[in-house]
């Protein structure tokens, strides 16, 4: 048991410093709402609301499927990828689901 633990403490690692050493920061939550161009959003429990800008340029799906931003509805299931460009981070990609948090 003590093992697969630190096996699996190992490998959460190794993913960790694999994003930040490519600069990138995951967000997995709930849609709050959207309007011109920014995404509002809170935490999987419901809590910590905040708000994204994502450029016309970030990759958007929709359980799998391209979509638009304004396509996202109140309470889908996103997980937000946003890596830095220049001194600030900026959303790359954002992954929608109605039924499962995606990746």
């Amino acid at each position: 048991m003590k093992r697969t633990l630190g096996l699996m403490a190992a490998i959460l690692a190794l993913v960790w410093v694999t994003s930040s050493a490519r600069g990138e920061d995951v967000h997995k939550g709930k849609v709050v709402s959207v309007s011109n161009g920014k995404l509002t959003m809170t935490d999987m429990d419901g809590k910590n609301e905040h708000t994204h800008m994502v450029p016309a340029d970030a990759t958007i799906t929709c359980d799998g499927q391209t979509c638009k931003l304004d396509d996202l509805t109140k309470d889908c299931l996103v997980t937000i990828t946003r890596e830095k460009k220049g001194d600030s981070m900026v959303v790359t990609k954002v992954e929608a689901s109605k039924t499962k948090t995606p990746k």
